[in-house]
């Protein structure tokens, strides 16, 4: 890695097309709630941002450095949340904007806990099961005092999965001298994941899509399309759950393209497919696609589950959907998102479509603090609970306000946010 990337990797947070697409954002909720200029400046800025570099033996006997991130946005609320990614494209700038939607998004659903977001710049697929091992338990270590379950709860994101977390939790423990099983969530079930936690975040995605058709008057049945970009674990159950309400999936797609079928695609068939291959590529049950144009595929449920920055001004005005519902974080780009408020478009926005689950690694935090444990219909109606209740707050605001949904849910999240900062106070 050359000096140039190198710096690119660890700094520039406040120039990064993302974070500054959350400000803007941020800046038209603000002046709908007339928001406290010095709360505004505070949450501009995340609290603190740690850059560890991990050094790493390779299978073949050499050692790689890799570039570690961990930044806590805001923790007015409680412990910092959020995942970890492992992803060739990380850094700084990009796991900043995230903690700062984390605390948003915790703040909308109104959980006890703060902002945060980590990750680690590499190519997971290209990795042994002992070199990402060796790379989770050499960063957790790094990061050992910037986390804990009273400090800051990780959790999986793109590219990490329950057994990465199961691996950070054992080196957390084995550094502390006993099991701390509340130090992350989505971890497996047998060292105190659960239940419901897998599929939580495609179940909100599904649950908010839900409340949306209510409001639209729209039945979601057989007559219902749904095109979903991002076949992993946000992707794949958010598809599943909504085609077992009868919807039918016509387009889907991963890292290598996509598959089309006006007719609808068969999830037994496409589960065996990836399970077997790895990757959509080459499926024979429809037509093959790319990541874009799937987005551009006529349908009435559009669910972009893949990374940032997928709708922007260049496309916007081709998207045909009815509902769009942001599995993933920041698909949609503001001024994208103010095109298709103005086709029309019912737009979920991340902070409340996704929230599924940290609201279900929320469940499972306290679950391990207790020591006591619910029934995967528990966790379920739990979830519901919360997700449709701040569903409506958001409506409600959008609808008496004539705004849009995402700066409605925006303006939701920093009221009470800001509400809980004044009255703590500021502390010079």
């Amino acid at each position: 890695m050359s000096v140039e990337m190198h710096e690119e990797a660890i700094c520039g947070w406040e120039d990064h097309p993302f974070y500054k697409n959350n400000l803007e954002i941020m800046e038209g909720a603000a002046r709908e709630i007339d928001l406290d200029p010095n709360v505004f400046n505070r949450l501009a800025k995340p609290r603190r941002c740690l850059y560890v570099s991990i050094p790493v033996r390779m299978d073949d006997g050499t050692i790689q450095t890799f570039d570690g991130f961990r930044v806590h946005h805001n923790t007015t609320l409680g412990p910092g949340k959020g995942g970890i990614r492992f992803h060739p494209e990380v850094n700084l700038a990009e796991t900043a904007a995230l903690a700062f939607l984390m605390t948003l998004k915790n703040s909308l659903v109104r959980l006890p806990l703060g902002g945060a977001k980590g990750g680690i710049r590499c190519d997971p697929t290209k990795l042994s099961r002992r070199e990402k091992q060796s790379l989770t338990r050499r960063y957790t270590s790094e990061i050992h005092m910037f986390i804990g379950p009273e400090k800051d709860i990780p959790a999986p994101d793109v590219g990490t999965d329950p057994q990465t977390m199961a691996w950070l939790m054992d080196t957390y423990s084995t550094n502390m001298g006993y099991a701390v099983p509340g130090v992350v969530t989505g971890k497996p079930i047998e060292i105190g994941g659960s239940l419901g936690r897998m599929d939580s975040t495609g179940r909100g995605v599904v649950y908010t899509i839900m409340e949306a058709a209510k409001r639209l008057n729209m039945e979601l049945g057989p007559n219902t399309t749904v095109a979903v970009q991002g076949f992993g674990n946000v992707g794949f159950f958010s598809a599943k759950i909504i085609a077992g309400l009868g919807c039918k999936i016509t387009a889907v797609s991963d890292v290598s393209g996509g598959v089309y079928n006006s007719q609808g695609l068969d999830m037994n068939a496409l589960r065996d497919w990836i399970a077997t291959n790895k990757v959509l590529k080459g499926f024979p049950g429809g037509d093959a696609i790319t990541n874009e144009e799937l987005l551009e595929v006529e349908c009435d449920i559009l669910i972009p589950a893949a990374l940032s920055n997928q709708i922007t001004e260049t496309n916007a005005d081709r998207i045909k959907c009815k509902i769009l519902a942001e599995g993933a974080n920041g698909p949609t780009t503001r001024v994208a998102s103010k095109i298709l408020h103005e086709k029309g478009v019912f737009i979920i926005p991340d902070i409340l479509a996704n929230s599924g689950g940290v609201i279900v690694s929320y469940f499972e935090w306290v679950q391990g603090m207790q020591n006591f444990f619910w029934s995967e219909k528990e966790v379920n109606n739990k979830l519901w609970e919360v997700i449709t209740s701040a569903f409506s707050r958001v409506y409600e605001i959008s609808e008496s306000r004539g705004i849009g949904m995402r700066r409605a849910a925006f303006a939701s999240s920093l009221d009470h946010l800001s509400k809980a900062m004044l009255l703590r106070g500021f502390f010079p």
